[in-house]
């Protein structure tokens, strides 16, 4: 594995987004940190315009979890962990059985439970540079 960073504009995001998915190497727990307003949401939603999803993505603040159809008919999980007291609060909503599930599942705000992440997770931080570009950094899977 290698450090990865991927710098773009908000009009770029799809190509942002297939690069980063391409560098993944299929894994399906991807943990987002950031600061408010980095573009966590709209990273996610354009990861999930990329399995075709046509449900709304926005952030699941209150309800803890979305759950969205991809074109094939899978399905992504889109956490928001920002309201969580304790990581107990996570279990509690059966955060084993989504992360045993196989499907996608796109995590913002998950200090709080940092340590129920599987190994296998890739984290991934989202900052805002200047003139508006994002930058990702995370660790490249290897293939």
């Amino acid at each position: 594995m290698k450090k990865k960073n991927i710098r773009f504009s908000l009009d770029k995001i799809d190509e942002a987004a297939n690069a980063f998915l391409n560098n993944i190497g299929g894994k399906r727990l991807i943990a987002f940190y950031g600061q408010m307003g980095a573009g966590k949401t709209t990273f996610i939603k354009a990861i999930c315009d990329k399995y075709g999803v046509q449900d709304m993505v926005n952030s699941p603040t209150f309800a803890i979890v979305n759950e969205y159809e991809t074109a094939e008919g899978g399905k992504i999980f889109h956490f928001d962990f920002y309201r969580l007291k304790s990581a107990r609060e996570a279990m509690d909503i059966g955060l084993d059985e989504y992360f045993d599930s196989g499907c996608l599942c796109l995590m913002e705000w998950p200090g709080i439970i940092d340590g129920l992440l599987p190994d296998d997770t890739v984290k991934v931080e989202i900052r805002e540079l200047e003139n508006g570009i994002r930058e990702l950094r995370f660790l490249q899977m290897e293939e």
